[in-house]
């Protein structure tokens, strides 16, 4: 069973999550349609940047974090997205199941930061799998490690990513600030009876601006 293979096949926003949750579609298929018990499958998802062509606008908002572009070629490094797991039932041949994965929007972690930054096309991934393969040949009951160099890259729609944010957070994002600067913009907001935070922050990209 060392020659297991992988393909995906789309990926989907979940509707019915608790928490925002991207759903991949994964082709797992057996060497000369054996038969399989179950596999404890590990993926671990990247993000290739440099996959991609970005606008001038993108460009501008990823020089938080890759820098200038003209530095790209250094800077612009692949970045951890997810690491999940999951149970694969038995199967001969082929089968196809969903890998969820649950998703954050915390700017200040770099894929997080990458995500927002873009305004279209798709997000470049590369999916790495390994695990254990459980299985029965004639000689009995085996046991495998999937080879370290199992991998597929697929493009996740930034439309995906947006409905699915959009769904939890409609139309806004969010920032964690150290509470000694949250407390000095409490105290700026309210210094100047600004009735919200979008107020309280428009009013200081004003005063930076003059």
């Amino acid at each position: 069973m060392a020659d297991i293979d992988f393909a995906c096949t789309g990926v989907r926003a979940d509707p019915h999550a608790v928490f925002p949750t991207l759903t991949f579609r994964l082709r797992v298929t057996a060497p000369d349609g054996g038969a399989v018990h179950a596999i404890a499958l590990r993926c671990q998802i990247r993000v290739e940047p440099r996959r991609r062509r970005y606008t001038a606008a993108e460009s501008e908002l990823l020089a938080d974090l890759f820098g200038e572009p003209s530095r790209w070629g250094e800077t612009a490094r692949p970045l951890q997205f997810a690491n999940v797991s999951v149970m694969v039932p038995r199967f001969t041949g082929e089968t196809e199941i969903d890998l969820p994965v649950t998703c954050g929007y915390d700017l200040e972690v770099a894929a997080g930061k990458y995500f927002a930054s873009l305004d279209g096309g798709e997000v470049p991934l590369l999916l790495l799998f390994s695990g254990t393969v459980f299985a029965r040949s004639p000689a009995g009951f085996t046991v495998g490690q999937i080879p370290w160099d199992r991998e597929v890259r697929h493009g996740l729609p930034v439309a995906v990513w947006t409905e699915m944010i959009d769904r939890y957070f409609p139309g806004t994002g969010w920032l964690r600030l150290d509470r000694g600067t949250l407390r000095a913009l409490q105290r700026y907001k309210a210094g100047r009876a600004l009735a919200t935070w979008d107020e309280t922050v428009e009013a200081l990209l004003k005063e930076a601006r003059s």
